[in-house]
């Protein structure tokens, strides 16, 4: 097995100081660095040097008008890069840290290029020590889409973002794989009223319990303030079928499969969950393993409630539906 030696072992709750601090004076240079979080390995840059925005848009070959989500290891250091209203403070106070990006009115030290040329940015906390202490040591925010080349099923362990984006990343902090497995939620909190951007790890359930009113988008010009939005993404190499059990489905001679219920064909080979927290967090790994195979993937469609709204979307742009 091919060995990487920008990848550097981190502890989950107490990693290295001196690691750590050597992965921050890389940022502070110009240079890239994955991280952990919760949801998926992201690589990052100093979001107020353009010249290192630049380098994170070319390492995955992403469209440059795609903005990029600013990381944290405060509420309180999002007032240097954003501009914060008390909606905005209270939704931090009760969902962060974790798996929700708010989407706010930037300030003028955000490089354009970090903000993909829009006034605002998008801007999260996540739930994840190491990487908390890594932007805390940064002192900057640190701008970071998830480390993989740009339409591939993000990655949630160092090996994969290792394999995807190799020496790109000056280093690569290895904490384990990722537990959510699906990226952060993306919620405008800019406008009047609050617009569901891209479903994520905080469920729309649980935001309309807490704020009340929350809008789905309406048109590209409220889409492109968030990343995962407008372009392929989570693509294998193989093509992907959405199956909805009980639905007609013309089931491929032969196929891969991964889902929660039983496919009602017998697949070549299949994943299976016990749940669908559990198809969230396998969704990227199972279909960069599926797609070994050089077969067709059929993957279930899950319900609209809870984590499946973020399944659905993540499934639907595999398919290329979205």
């Amino acid at each position: 097995m091919k060995t990487y030696d920008n990848i550097v072992p981190v502890d989950f709750w107490n990693p290295d100081p001196q690691v750590i601090a050597r992965a921050a004076a890389l940022i502070r240079a110009g240079e890239l660095v994955a991280f952990p979080t919760e949801t998926v390995y992201g690589l990052g840059g100093n979001a107020l040097d353009g010249e290192a925005v630049k380098k994170i848009y070319a390492a995955k070959g992403r469209p440059s008008d795609n903005p990029l989500i600013l990381h944290f290891p405060s509420p309180e250091a999002v007032e240097a890069a954003a501009y914060v209203d008390a909606r905005a403070r209270r939704l931090m106070e009760r969902f962060w840290p974790g798996p929700l990006t708010l989407v706010l009115p930037a300030r003028d030290c955000v490089s354009k290029e970090a903000r993909g040329g829009l006034t605002t940015v998008g801007c999260r906390m996540p739930d994840y020590p190491a990487a908390l202490a890594f932007f805390s040591a940064c002192g900057v925010p640190v701008a970071g889409p998830s480390a993989n080349r740009s339409g591939r099923p993000s990655p949630t362990n160092a090996r994969t973002v290792a394999e995807d984006i190799g020496s790109a990343a000056a280093m690569i902090l290895d904490a384990g794989e990722c537990r959510v497995g699906v990226e952060s939620t993306v919620l405008d909190v800019s406008g009047a009223v609050p617009v569901l951007l891209r479903p994520g790890g905080v469920a729309m359930e649980e935001l309309r319990e807490f704020l009340g009113e929350v809008a789905l988008p309406v048109g590209v010009n409220e889409l492109k303030r968030s990343p995962g939005t407008r372009y392929r993404h989570y693509a294998p190499s193989v093509e992907v079928r959405v199956w909805e059990p009980g639905a007609a489905f013309a089931w491929p001679e032969r196929f891969t499969y991964m889902g929660v219920a039983a496919a009602e064909e017998e697949p070549a080979r299949q994943i299976r969950f016990d749940s669908f927290a559990a198809y969230a967090h396998g969704l990227f790994t199972a279909l960069r393993e599926l797609e070994k195979d050089g077969l067709p993937i059929v993957a279930q469609w899950p319900p609209l409630v809870g984590i499946g709204r973020a399944l659905r979307d993540r499934i639907s742009r595999a398919a290329g539906l979205a």
